[in-house]
């Protein structure tokens, strides 16, 4: 059963990935799932332990920027509050 997801991406990079999606007889929708079951399907560090392929590079516009928020308390300090 499929579920629907709204999501928000830069207009360059989702018009790049539909090219992408269209050159490879794929839909974006799949393709985005293929790379969900590939990062699902293992256990990475962090995202840039991902080994993202070379196609999927083709997609991005430059180098990919993780913009990820600073942590408001320490791991060590939310296990100790538990």
């Amino acid at each position: 059963m499929d579920a629907k997801v709204t999501l928000s991406f830069d207009q360059e990079v989702i018009s790049s990935a539909k090219a992408f999606a269209e050159q490879h007889n794929i839909s974006l929708s799949r393709l985005t799932e293929y790379l969900y079951r590939q990062i699902t399907s293992n256990s990475y560090n962090s995202l840039e332990d991902f080994p993202i392929a070379d196609w999927v590079n083709a997609v991005a516009e430059g180098q990919a920027e993780y913009h990820t928020k600073p942590r408001k308390i320490s791991k060590a300090d939310f296990y100790e509050k538990k």
